[in-house]
């Protein structure tokens, strides 16, 4: 499995306090060259993409793609790896150059007057953009909202094609990790399940790469 540059997981998270924590901010697992995006594929693509390393043929570079560094939001979208479809859950590993050079090249997949200006030109920047931002509620244990965002990055085109062939260094399939914090979950076993949640820290990107997503 080559996953050797995903950073590892896990380690004992961080909490952020909710009152510090900014309505929108970027969390993730990274390294001085990575960030660790999630990703969740029915186990025909998920099992090959983490022993090969690399997503098969069969995976299709026509769709957008969706990559979250948020564990929990990965954990809401895919019912802890129970949703059809979404049985496996992958840690891929990508290069920090290439996250921010699809954050600076991204449109929010929202109009907002301040900063589109007029709808038509929002619609023009959001067809010839290879990459778009949501961002969506962070998620808890009991993955309820919180009231601060975490970041959802859609890639498309040039996007998808760059993150296949040049921005991925590892994957690793995280599905076990999964189930086991649910399983202390469903417990009620809240200490345990946090103690195994992976560590994401405040994702330190210039302000000028977001200024044109934050809403």
């Amino acid at each position: 499995m080559n996953d050797q540059t995903v950073e590892r997981l896990p380690q004992q998270p961080v909490e952020p306090s909710v009152e510090q924590e900014p309505k929108f901010r970027i969390r993730a697992r990274h390294t001085e060259d990575t960030v660790t995006v999630y990703q969740a594929y029915r186990p025909k693509i998920g099992n090959a993409a983490a022993r090969n390393g690399r997503f098969p043929s069969a995976w299709s570079r026509e769709r957008m793609t969706w990559i979250k560094p948020s564990f929990l939001w990965m954990m809401y979208r895919c019912g802890w790896a129970t949703k059809e479809g979404q049985e496996t859950v992958l840690a891929v590993g990508i290069t920090r150059e290439g996250f921010e050079w699809a954050l600076r090249n991204a449109c929010l997949s929202h109009y907002v007057p301040a900063l589109h200006g007029d709808q038509d030109a929002w619609k023009r920047q959001l067809k010839r953009s290879p990459a778009r931002v949501q961002w969506d509620p962070e998620r808890d244990l009991h993955l309820n909202p919180l009231p601060y965002r975490s970041l959802q990055l859609g890639l498309a085109g040039e996007a998808t094609i760059r993150y296949a062939d040049e921005w991925i260094t590892g994957i690793q399939d995280v599905t076990p990790l999964a189930r086991r914090i649910h399983a202390h979950v469903r417990a009620g076993e809240l200490d345990l399940a946090k103690a195994l949640l992976p560590r994401e820290r405040p994702y330190p990107v210039a302000d000028d790469v977001l200024t044109h997503l934050r809403r």
